[in-house]
C-alpha cells in the first residue's frame, strides 16, 4: 500500500491510497492460490471489527480484489474513507463544506421527519464493483437505518454530494454514473466550485435520464415526490 500525491507537511483535503495485489488487507503477501481464501476468512470472522454484517457473505463470493479493498477501506481511514473505482480516498473536509452540508440537512429536516426517515452520512456499498461510497448526505427510511450497516443506493430516497477541489470530478462524473447504475432515485449535486445545484432523476444503467439544472445558488430546486418540496439553495 502506498500513499499518492502527498508529502509530509503538505496540507490536502484528502489523500488516496492504491493497494497492490496479491496481498491481504493486513499487508501479508500470499501466493495467488491462497489469497482469496485468506480474504474470505477475514470477512467471515471479523464481523465485530467493523465489517458490515449484511454484506460479508455477498462480498466473500466475489473476486479477490473487491472484498479485500472493501475490507481495507474500513480499516485504513475509518468512517469517512471511500473506495472510488478501486482507489481508497480518505477525505477531510473544510468547514465551508460542512456548513453547506449542515444547511442542507436542516432544510430537508421537515420532509425527512414526515417521511419517517433519517438524514446522515453512512456507508453505501455498490456490489460487483470496486466502489464503496460515503455520501455527504443521504435520506434513508428509519426501518433500514436502525441497526443497519452498509446500504445499497437503491435503498435511499435521496443522495447528496457536495464538491470539494480534491474530488469535484468524482462527484460530477463517477458518482453520477454509479448512483444511476445502482438505482439511487434522486442525486443532488451541490457544486461549490461552480456555485450551482443540479438534481438528477430517473436512474438507469446508462445514467440518469433527467437533469434539473445546473441552477445557481439561491434558486429553489423542486424535489419531487415523495419529498414534494422546493429546496431553498440560498446561503450555500
Amino acid at each position: 500500500m502506498r500513499a499518492r500525491g502527498w508529502a509530509p507537511g503538505q496540507h490536502r483535503s484528502s489523500f488516496k491510497l492504491a493497494i497492490r495485489f496479491p496481498t491481504t488487507p493486513t499487508g501479508v503477501r500470499l501466493p495467488p492460490r491462497d489469497r482469496n481464501e485468506r480474504v474470505r476468512g477475514s470477512l467471515s470472522t471479523d464481523v465485530e471489527g467493523g465489517f458490515r454484517h449484511d454484506h460479508r457473505e455477498r462480498l466473500s463470493e466475489g473476486n479477490g480484489a473487491e472484498p479485500a479493498l472493501k475490507y481495507a477501506v474500513q480499516r485504513v481511514c475509518g468512517g469517512r474513507a471511500e473506495l472510488v473505482e478501486g482507489v481508497i480516498d480518505c477525505a477531510s473536509h473544510d468547514w465551508d463544506h460542512e456548513h453547506t452540508r449542515s444547511v442542507l440537512r436542516t432544510r430537508l429536516s421537515e420532509a425527512v421527519d414526515r417521511l419517517q426517515c433519517v438524514a446522515g452520512s453512512g456507508d453505501l456499498d455498490l456490489p460487483g464493483s470496486l466502489n464503496w461510497f460515503v455520501p455527504d448526505l443521504a435520506v434513508v427510511p428509519k426501518a433500514l437505518a436502525k441497526g443497519g450497516g452498509a446500504l445499497l443506493p437503491d435503498q435511499v430516497l435521496l443522495v447528496v454530494e457536495v464538491t470539494s477541489e480534491s474530488n469535484a470530478e468524482t462527484d460530477r462524473v463517477v458518482k453520477r454514473k454509479r448512483y444511476a447504475e445502482y438505482g439511487a432515485p434522486l442525486y443532488l449535486l451541490v457544486d461549490r466550485l461552480e456555485r450551482s445545484v443540479t438534481l438528477f432523476a430517473e436512474p438507469g444503467s446508462l445514467g440518469y435520464t433527467k437533469a434539473d439544472g445546473p441552477h445557481p445558488f439561491g434558486t429553489s430546486v423542486r424535489l419531487p415526490e415523495p419529498f414534494g418540496i422546493d429546496l431553498d439553495t440560498s446561503g450555500l
